[in-house]
């Protein structure tokens, strides 16, 4: 519909069956009942500014989602003069208000989880609020399947490659727009509790369709929510109720084994605790995890090791990039003590021969990235990814860190879900992946050393390829290849990361550091 073609009242009068239509779609999801419409439509006619409802026939539609009606009802607005439609941010804030007429309380939603969780189980509580957050669009299930995704085979196994478009990149109005805004300390993160209903701003997301769910992990109040952006499959975050920095200790520990324990389908991990090697929110306790079966999940064991003073833990080295330790136990407490072990040893272990360093002065650089699953045949089953945050002249970045040569493909530090051998890599990547295609195929010069090309990031990276493929693929062997070289460069961002490298030095290092533990070859 060409909505700029609409008059004023003609506007007003499909933006108020717009509205009945919403409605239609809140009553057959569960989000309001017969006197709640009344309320919501109330409600949207005020956001809209309309005199009174539609009484129009509604047609006939059974959407999934409401993004796309939602979509039209941000257009209308913004013609309207309700908001400025040539701004992101805004549209998505207004989206999220329409949205948010329709929620349920969320002193509902953790009454209505409780009352599953107790009756049916912990997988019947997830489901529910899994498909309440897609429903009312706060998972963006319609932007998300706009991601690129593919998967390259690497000595590891399969790594998981995905070229993030599920957020819109800021453009210069945005930007400027950003440096007007007052410095706000209101919520602290977006992580905090005090994000449920907050209206946003230019710079922070509308989050009226957020809710989380209480959930005491070892003692500590946390509260479980959904990613709006899901980088996989009900990508879940576990935030604790303060706002306080990130820990790895035991008490961490014991709190993702009893997420686990309590929601025995979803994988649970913490990113690590200390910059370059963290994520991206340091300043909140969080873990995240979801029902997925990670890469890092499938990887074997390389080397079978094995502690006498716990029997039945199952231990060893993972043939991972990135240096982890697998144990494997029925009992939680068992794991957690070993693990313990790994991590209090790792805190202060340093092999200069293979450049590892635990201080340097006061401040420290090791630390673990732990991730726990549920097997019913295995028991319980963490993975510890070993990390140190050491920087250099060589490498102001960090040592183990993405090197400068594949800061083309990737800069930013890798985190939980990188570890575990999923990609999370820029939009950009879209275009100058097509691009460079092109250049492979034949049906473009090269000219990524031409002045403000947007191909110069990658200039050495493509004369690698023309060396290699040369410029006469086929369309699409060219963008097979471009899809494979980027899959191995991501494997070679993973070996940057590994504290232990892959070589017969780094290694039996690693070897000699689970001896340190109490560990021996099985």
């Amino acid at each position: 519909m060409d909505v700029t073609a609409l008059t004023p009242e003609q506007r007003d009068a499909r933006l108020a069956l717009d509205v009945e239509r919403l409605l239609r779609f809140g009553r057959k999801h569960k989000l309001i009942k017969e006197l709640d419409e009344i309320v919501a439509r109330n409600t949207l006619l005020d956001l809209l500014a309309l005199p009174a409802p539609s009484e129009e026939k509604l047609p006939k539609e059974n959407p999934e989602t409401p993004a796309a009606l939602l979509d039209e009802m941000v257009e209308l607005s913004a013609q309207k003069g309700l908001l400025d439609g040539s701004v992101d941010q805004y549209r998505i804030n207004f989206e999220t208000r329409l949205m948010g007429a329709l929620m349920p309380r969320e002193s509902e939603v953790c009454k209505k989880f409780k009352k599953l969780y107790d009756k049916k189980g912990a997988k019947a509580a997830t489901d529910w609020f899994y498909d309440l957050c897609v429903v009312t669009n706060y998972i963006r299930t319609a932007q998300i399947a706009k991601n690129i995704q593919w998967n390259t085979d690497t000595p590891y196994g399969e790594l998981e490659i995905t070229i993030n478009l599920t957020k819109p990149e800021k453009d210069p109005k945005t930007i400027a727009l950003e440096r007007l805004q007052p410095k706000s300390g209101y919520p602290a993160c977006m992580l905090c509790k005090e994000n449920i209903g907050y209206a946003g701003r230019i710079n922070f997301p509308a989050r009226q369709t957020h809710r989380i769910v209480p959930v005491n992990l070892a003692g500590q109040q946390f509260y479980l929510q959904y990613s709006p952006y899901a980088y996989f499959h009900e990508h879940c975050i576990m935030l604790h109720e303060s706002h306080k920095p990130m820990e790895m200790d035991r008490q961490t520990l014991a709190e993702i084994f009893d997420f686990v324990a309590q929601f025995p389908h979803y994988t649970c991990g913490s990113n690590a605790d200390l910059p370059i090697v963290g994520g991206s929110i340091l300043s909140h306790s969080h873990f995240q995890g979801g029902r997925y079966v990670f890469p890092m999940q499938k990887a074997d064991v390389a080397v079978p090791m094995t502690d006498v003073r716990y029997p039945g833990v199952r231990a060893g080295i993972l043939n991972w990039p990135v240096s982890a330790v697998r144990l494997v136990g029925r009992s939680s407490q068992q794991l957690q003590n070993v693990a313990n072990n790994i991590l209090t040893a790792w805190r202060n272990y340093s092999d200069e021969s293979v450049g590892i360093l635990a201080r340097t002065g006061d401040t420290p650089h090791n630390t673990v990235t732990p991730i726990l699953h549920y097997d019913e045949k295995d028991g319980f089953i963490l993975d510890l990814a070993l990390r140190n945050n050491r920087t250099s002249e060589e490498f102001p970045d960090g040592i183990f860190h993405p090197h400068k040569e594949y800061h083309n493909i990737k800069k930013e530090n890798i985190g939980l879900i990188e570890v575990m051998g999923l990609a999370i890599l820029p939009a950009r990547l879209k275009t100058q992946g097509a691009e460079i295609a092109d250049i492979l195929c034949g049906k473009a010069a090269n000219t990524s050393r031409s002045e403000g090309s947007d191909l110069a990031v990658h200039a050495d990276w493509i004369d690698s390829l023309i060396a290699k493929y040369g410029t006469a693929l086929s369309e699409s062997e060219a963008n097979k290849v471009v899809k494979e070289e980027i899959g191995v460069v991501f494997s070679h961002v993973l070996e940057n990361a590994g504290v232990f490298k892959q070589d017969k030095d780094g290694q039996e290092a690693f070897v000699r550091f689970m001896n340190s533990v109490g560990f021996k070859k099985a």
